[in-house]
């Protein structure tokens, strides 16, 4: 099994999940700020990473079916 990287496969929407991840974050309640946020909880940043992963099979579903 390959090792992963930080690497971007697309690096065009890198911007893209930044925001995203401030978005969740926002509706969240997370006081995140630009930068180092070592001062977040483990739950608080596996809460944030995991709406972005369900948000982003949805919008890959949605994408799959033509809607």
């Amino acid at each position: 099994m390959p090792s992963r990287s930080k690497n971007n496969l697309v690096p065009e929407a890198k911007q893209a999940l930044e925001n995203m991840k401030y978005e969740i974050a926002n509706e969240l309640g997370v006081n995140l700020k630009q930068g180092y946020n070592g001062d977040l909880t483990s739950r608080e940043a596996g809460h944030i990473g995991g709406q972005m992963v369900k948000r982003m099979i949805e919008q890959a579903q949605r994408q799959m079916s033509g809607r």
